[in-house]
C-alpha cells in the first residue's frame, strides 16, 4: 500500500473519528484518547444525544453527519449495528480514510467482500476489532506452538442486553473461531454445530467441533445465557498442554518430563505482556495507517473468520431441521455428541 503524505509525519498525529457512540465506541474514543500518536478528532452517532454525550466525556467534537469527517480526519473506528459495517465501511474508505471495523467485519460474506474490493480500489487499510487475537495471553502462545492437535474452547457469559441482533456465534464464538484460524493455519475441512435460542430469537448458546486438513480438532462452545463468565482455551500438542485464560490474560504450559503410570510435569507460566488488549488493537490499528502494512486482523483475517462462522451457523440450520418435531431425526446430532474430552484424561489442574 502506498502511504497517505502526511499523516503521522513531522510528528503530526493521527486524526481519528469513531463512529457509533454506544458501549463499544465510547471504549474505542477512550483508549483513542490515551495513545500518544493519536487524536481523536470526534465522535459520530445517528443518536445525536448519544454522540454529544461520549463527545463531552472526552473534551471532543460531536460530528452531525459522515461528510463532515472528510478532511478532518484520517481513520475512523466503525462501531455501527453489524448490518451497517458494508454501506459506512465502503462510504467511509470512499472518502479516503483507513478503517478499523467491528467484529464480524460484515452481515454476510458478501458483504465482506465488498469491504475488501473498497479497501483494494481505494488503497486503504481495513482492520477487523478481534480484539481477542491482542490479548495477552494469545500472544505469548504463539511462539510456542508445535502442531497442535486438540483443542477444547469455552466462551460463556451471563445474559446482557448487548448485540442482541446477531446470533451468539458472530457476537461471541467468532472470536475464538478467528484465533483457531491463526494458531492451526489450516482450512477446516468439516464443521458439526448445534445451537439454540434460549432468552431470544436468535442462537444464545451454540456448540461447534471443527476438523482441520490437517487433523486438529476444536471443540468450541459459546454462551451469553450462562450463569458464570468464562474465557478459557486448552489445547493440546506433542507432550505439552497448554492452558490459556482470557479474562485473567495469561497462559500456562504444563510438559510431560517423564511420561508412563507414574508421570512427571513441569510447569510454566508463559511470559504474557501486560496491557489492555483494545489498546493493544488501536496501537496496530494506527501503526497500521503510519507504516501502510496490514495489520494481522486484517479484512482477509476478518472474513476468513465471517464464513467460518457462517458455516457454524449453516450446521445449526441443518441440525435443526432434523431434530424438528415430525422429522426422521433422532434428536441427536452424531457430529455433536460428546467424544469423550481429552481434558478428562488429565490431572485436575489440566481443567484449569
Amino acid at each position: 500500500m502506498s502511504g497517505r503524505p502526511g499523516v503521522g509525519g513531522a510528528n503530526r498525529k493521527i486524526r481519528v473519528a469513531v463512529v457509533g457512540a454506544g458501549e463499544f465506541g465510547r471504549n474505542h474514543a477512550r483508549v483513542y484518547r490515551e495513545i500518544e500518536t493519536v487524536e481523536l478528532a470526534g465522535v459520530l452517532d445517528l443518536n445525536a444525544a448519544r454522540a454529544q454525550a461520549v463527545a463531552q466525556e472526552f473534551a471532543v467534537r460531536a460530528f452531525q453527519s459522515i461528510d463532515e469527517l472528510q478532511g478532518r480526519v484520517d481513520a475512523a473506528s466503525v462501531s455501527v449495528p453489524t448490518a451497517s459495517h458494508a454501506d459506512v465501511g465502503c462510504l467511509l474508505m470512499a472518502m479516503g480514510l483507513d478503517v478499523l471495523v467491528e467484529k464480524p467485519v460484515a452481515a454476510t460474506v458478501a458483504e465482506a467482500d465488498t469491504l475488501l474490493g473498497a479497501a483494494r480500489r481505494y488503497n486503504r487499510i481495513l482492520q477487523v476489532g478481534h480484539v481477542e487475537r491482542f490479548n495477552p495471553a494469545v500472544v505469548a502462545v504463539e511462539p510456542i506452538l508445535n502442531r497442535p492437535l486438540f483443542f477444547e474452547v469455552h466462551r460463556l457469559g451471563v445474559f446482557t442486553p448487548r448485540s442482541l441482533d446477531v446470533d451468539v456465534i458472530y457476537d461471541l464464538m467468532i472470536h475464538d473461531l478467528d484465533i483457531l484460524l491463526a494458531l492451526v493455519k489450516e482450512p477446516v475441512m468439516e464443521v458439526k454445530a448445534v445451537g439454540i435460542p434460549v432468552l431470544t430469537d436468535k442462537v444464545d448458546i451454540a456448540h461447534a467441533r471443527l476438523e482441520f486438513a490437517g487433523g486438529a480438532v476444536a471443540n468450541v462452545t459459546a454462551s451469553r445465557v450462562s450463569t458464570e463468565r468464562v474465557r478459557k482455551m486448552r489445547f493440546f500438542q506433542h507432550h505439552e498442554y497448554i492452558s490459556l485464560d482470557y479474562a485473567r490474560r495469561d497462559a500456562l504450559r504444563v510438559s510431560v518430563k517423564k511420561a508412563g503410570p507414574q508421570p512427571e510435569f513441569a510447569f510454566e507460566k508463559l511470559a504474557a505482556p501486560a496491557g489492555e488488549p483494545l489498546r493493544a488493537e488501536l496501537e496496530a490499528f494506527a501503526a497500521a495507517v503510519e507504516t501502510r502494512v496490514a495489520p494481522k486482523t486484517d479484512g482477509v483475517a476478518g472474513r476468513a473468520a465471517l464464513e467460518l462462522a457462517s458455516r457454524v451457523m449453516e450446521s445449526i440450520r441443518e441440525h435443526d431441521e432434523r431434530v424438528k418435531p415430525g422429522t426422521s431425526g433422532s434428536g441427536t446430532d452424531p457430529g455433536v455428541k460428546a467424544k469423550g474430552s481429552l481434558a478428562t484424561s488429565f490431572p485436575d489442574f489440566m481443567t484449569r
